[in-house]
């Protein structure tokens, strides 16, 4: 069984450039089959954009695909070491009300660790462990 976020992180996520259009977040959420991505400032995780952010605070607000990513991202971002225990991660996602932890090493973003990987570890039958596993629902 699984003890630290390393052991469940999804390796190497897909990164965008704070000042790169949402249209690029966007594609690369596509090709990786992934609901997010981390926004970096000269190679340097600054926070995280989700497919949500992008229809909270581009689409719904009437901005184009050309807006930057860092007006759509969320810059106070909750993360975690890669020896960081299950349990923390469980924690920290729960009092922050969050469904995905940038996993983070030196300023810069290895992994990262979403619900799912989570229930998929804890309880391999549950509903979200299954949807979750499903294929094109990461």
């Amino acid at each position: 069984m699984a003890r630290t976020v390393a052991d469940v992180m999804t390796r190497d996520p897909a990164a965008v450039e704070a000042e790169q259009p949402v249209s690029v977040a966007a594609a690369l959420m596509r090709e990786n089959d992934a609901g997010a991505v981390i926004v970096n400032e000269n190679g340097r995780m600054q926070g995280i954009v989700t497919d949500r952010d992008i229809t909270v605070r581009v689409v719904a607000d009437d901005k184009g695909p050309e807006t930057p990513v860092r007006e759509a991202c969320s810059a106070s971002v909750e993360a975690v070491g890669p020896d960081t225990e299950i349990d923390q991660a469980v924690q920290l996602m729960r009092t922050h009300a969050v469904r995905r932890l940038p996993v983070v090493e030196d300023g810069r973003a290895i992994g990262i660790v979403s619900l799912g990987d989570l229930a998929m570890e804890r309880d391999q039958n549950s509903a979200l462990a299954d949807i979750s596993a499903a294929e094109g629902n990461r």
